[in-house]
C-alpha cells in the first residue's frame, strides 16, 4: 500500500468534512466512529462540524452535528478535549479577521465582491476568519485541510476550491497532501449516481492521467461509468462502424472531434459520436467529470486508439 501524505487524523478530518458537505449521513456517521477511535476529540470533530456551516450551509452542518450526537451517546469514556474559546470582549473582529485572513493568503484580499457587496467581506472578516477560525483547537492547516475536503464535494464550487487549494498550499500543505484530500473526498462524490468503480488499469496507456472504470452491463448493449481525474482525458481514437453516446453525469470536461473546437461538457450534456470519427474526452484541469458512455451496436464494431491530447493543446482549454 502506498503510503500516505496525511496523517490518520488528517484524513479524518477530511472525510468527515466531505461527508457533512455531500449530506451523506450513513457514511458521516462511520466516519465520525472512526475519527474517535483515531483519536481525534469530541471538541475537534464539534468545532470541524461547526466551520462546516460556512462553507455548505447550516442544514448540513445541523444534521452532521445531529449526527455526531447520536454517535456520542452510543459511546463512552470518550476524550472531550481543549474546548472552542469566543475572541474576548473588545476584540476588533474586523481587523482581526483581516490579519487572519493575511495570514492565510498571503495578502490583502481583493475583489469586485467587497465594494459590490461590503457585508460578505464584513462577515468573511468577522465571523468566518475572526469568530471560527479564532477559536482554536484546530490548526489553521486543520480547517483548511476540512475547507478543501468540503468543497470538493460539492457541485459548482471550482472556483472558491482552487482558492483554498492555493490558502492551503501558502500555509505549508504540499502538492501531496492536497493530492491526497482530493482523492480521499472528490472521487466517489463527483462520479455520479452509478459509482466509481476500480481504476481503469486495462486501458490506462490510452489515457493521460487516471480513470475509474464501473461497468454497468455486461450483456448486449456495453454501458460503463467513466470517471477521470482532474486534468485526465484519453488518447484520441475512432470508433468503427458502431459510434458511442455519452451522459454526463458530473463535473466538467471537454469532448472534442478532429479539427473542431472543443466542447465544454457538464452535467445533462449528452453526446452523439458517429462512427469513423476521431475524437478524445475528459476532464477540465480543475474538475473531476464522469460520463456514462454507451457503445452504439454494430456489427464487427471496433476501436482505434491513436496519438495523446498534447499538453500544449489541452493547455489551451479554460
Amino acid at each position: 500500500m502506498a503510503q500516505s501524505n496525511l496523517t490518520v487524523k488528517e484524513q479524518d478530518i477530511a472525510k468527515i468534512a466531505s461527508y457533512t458537505a455531500s449530506g451523506d449521513l450513513t457514511a458521516l456517521e462511520a466516519a465520525l466512529n472512526k475519527g474517535l477511535d483515531n483519536g481525534l476529540t469530541v471538541n475537534q470533530i464539534k468545532e470541524l462540524l461547526v466551520q462546516m456551516y460556512a462553507y455548505c450551509g447550516f442544514p448540513r452542518s445541523l444534521n452532521g452535528i445531529n449526527t455526531f450526537i447520536k454517535v456520542v451517546d452510543a459511546r463512552k469514556g470518550l476524550t472531550q478535549g481543549d474546548v472552542g474559546k469566543p475572541l474576548p470582549d473588545g476584540t476588533d473582529k474586523k481587523a482581526y479577521g483581516n490579519q487572519v485572513q493575511i495570514e492565510l493568503t498571503g495578502a490583502p484580499t481583493t475583489g469586485r465582491y467587497i465594494e459590490f457587496t461590503p457585508a460578505i467581506d464584513t462577515f468573511l472578516k468577522e465571523h468566518l476568519f475572526a469568530d471560527i477560525f479564532g477559536r482554536g483547537v484546530l490548526t489553521y492547516q486543520e480547517r483548511e485541510i476540512a475547507t478543501i475536503a468540503a468543497l470538493s464535494s460539492i457541485k459548482g464550487v471550482e472556483p472558491q476550491l482552487n482558492a483554498h487549494i492555493q490558502i492551503g498550499k501558502h500555509i505549508g500543505l504540499t502538492d501531496a497532501q492536497v493530492e491526497e484530500i482530493l482523492k480521499l473526498t472528490s472521487a466517489e462524490n463527483k462520479a455520479g449516481e452509478f459509482g466509481l468503480g476500480e481504476e481503469n488499469k486495462q486501458y490506462e496507456k490510452y489515457f493521460i492521467g487516471k480513470s475509474y472504470l464501473n461497468p454497468l452491463t455486461n450483456e448486449g448493449v456495453g454501458i460503463a461509468n467513466v470517471t477521470f481525474e482532474p486534468g485526465c482525458r484519453n488518447n484520441w481514437h475512432i470508433h468503427h462502424k458502431g459510434g458511442q453516446i455519452l451522459l454526463v453525469t458530473s463535473g466538467r470536461g471537454y469532448y472534442q472531434e478532429w479539427g473542431k473546437p472543443a466542447q465544454e461538457l457538464k452535467a445533462g450534456d449528452v453526446v452523439n459520436i458517429p462512427p469513423e470519427v476521431k475524437h478524445w474526452h475528459g476532464a477540465a484541469k480543475d474538475s473531476w467529470f464522469s460520463h456514462v458512455a454507451i457503445a452504439v451496436p454494430a456489427e464487427g464494431a471496433s476501436n482505434e486508439w491513436l496519438e495523446p491530447v498534447s499538453d500544449e493543446e489541452y493547455n489551451r482549454l479554460k
